[in-house]
């Protein structure tokens, strides 16, 4: 016993240490890259060139984007805040956001140690499709590092009651949870209708095994579907799509395009963390006879739901794998827990993996660093 508590001291030490040095290099890669491309317009009023100074130009840009440009007014309602602070301003909250990120795929994967989040930090980096523009450029970190954390927060509150032991409801969820709801369904198209989908699924599930459904559960998972529908329903979608080029291609190569867009994402954007993902798998349940439960089985559902849903829209950028992968990252870390409660010993060879999970993600941005200091030409 003594020497486990020794072990994991230890353990906990070189993940602290870990977690300093990977806050530093964040903080400074954030610095590193300046408002840029989008940035710069969602910096105006979108509608005339004149800077945003207030909370009411604010609001005046986004019902124009709404109905003019596109439906995600959550997202760019965070964007424009937080250039509205400025570059330092909005440098240290994306850290702190990503903090944030990872402390609740932590809470959802039942893992909140420090290993688990350096762990979910490193993998957010480290297996990223596009880690600068989901992450650093301000616009993409608004549309995904930014509200990828309510869609999990808000999936979170539901997936904690599949416990075969019920639990007490979160404090004042009935209050919260209409506008968390809202908000993560109108977070981004592919995210929002999933976790609307999701925890219906919960509630479709608590009734057939004749539980109590609370009220709470009923107004979120409806809040989220008006959300989604806000999003996805906004006059600036038709608009934007009338204005689109239109392509020539037949129905036959356009389906081969939608195809190709879906296995690229798969096979590319995702591949790392599906790589990780499917090795934990393996050796979760077919050596270690662990069951996935329901919790990672809604995970995943999820994530397949977030990644097939993009087959509706025309482009499958890579940054728009980032919610499928975070919520990918919960089932890695769960599975992980899983294995180190039923075999001890394989702790730290799973610390071992975490460490060149962190290395990689220490990598591409001190690569990138190094490159922006004149280091590297």
């Amino acid at each position: 016993m003594l020497k486990n508590q020794g072990q994991n001291k230890r353990m906990l030490f070189i993940a602290g240490v870990l977690t300093g040095i990977a806050m530093v290099v964040i903080y400074m890669t954030n610095r590193a890259v300046p408002f840029m491309m989008d940035d710069l317009w969602y910096g105006t009023k979108l509608y005339e060139e004149t800077p945003i100074t207030s909370l009411a130009d604010i609001w005046d840009s986004q019902i124009w984007h709404y109905l003019n440009w596109g439906g995600r007014s959550i997202t760019h309602t965070i964007l424009q805040l937080t250039l509205l602070l400025g570059e330092t301003a909005a440098d240290i909250l994306n850290v702190v956001v990503l903090v944030l990120l990872a402390y609740v795929i932590c809470m959802l994967a039942g893992y909140r140690k420090l290993t688990a989040h350096l762990g979910a930090v490193s993998l957010l980096i480290g297996c990223n499709a596009n880690w600068k523009m989901s992450m650093f450029w301000q616009s993409g970190a608004a549309n995904y590092l930014y509200i990828t954390l309510p869609s999990l927060l808000f999936l979170y509150c539901y997936l904690r009651c599949l416990d075969e032991e019920e639990k007490k409801p979160l404090p004042g969820i009935l209050f919260w949870m209409l506008p968390l709801g809202l908000i993560a369904g109108w977070s981004n198209e592919n995210m929002g209708p999933s976790v609307w989908l999701v925890t219906l699924g919960v509630i479709i599930l608590r009734k057939k095994g004749k539980k109590h459904i609370p009220v709470w559960m009923i107004l979120g998972n409806a809040a989220s579907l008006i959300g989604s529908i806000m999003m996805i329903a906004a006059p600036g979608n038709f608009v934007r799509s009338d204005e689109a080029a239109a392509n020539d291609y037949g129905l036959l190569w356009q389906l081969f395009l939608r195809g190709y867009a879906e296995s690229k994402a798969a096979l590319e954007y995702l591949f790392p963390v599906l790589l990780i993902l499917g090795g934990l798998i393996l050796c979760a349940k077919g050596v270690l006879g662990i069951k996935l439960g329901r919790k990672n089985i809604f995970l995943l559902l999820c994530a397949l739901i977030s990644w097939g849903a993009m087959v509706l829209s025309p482009h499958y950028p890579d940054r728009a794998a980032f919610g499928t992968m975070a919520l990918l990252v919960c089932v890695i870390l769960s599975l992980a827990k899983e294995i180190v409660g039923k075999r001890k010993e394989t702790a730290w060879y799973l610390f071992g993996g975490l460490f060149f999970l962190w290395l990689r993600a220490m990598y591409v941005l001190g690569e990138f660093l190094a490159v922006s200091w004149g280091w590297i030409l």
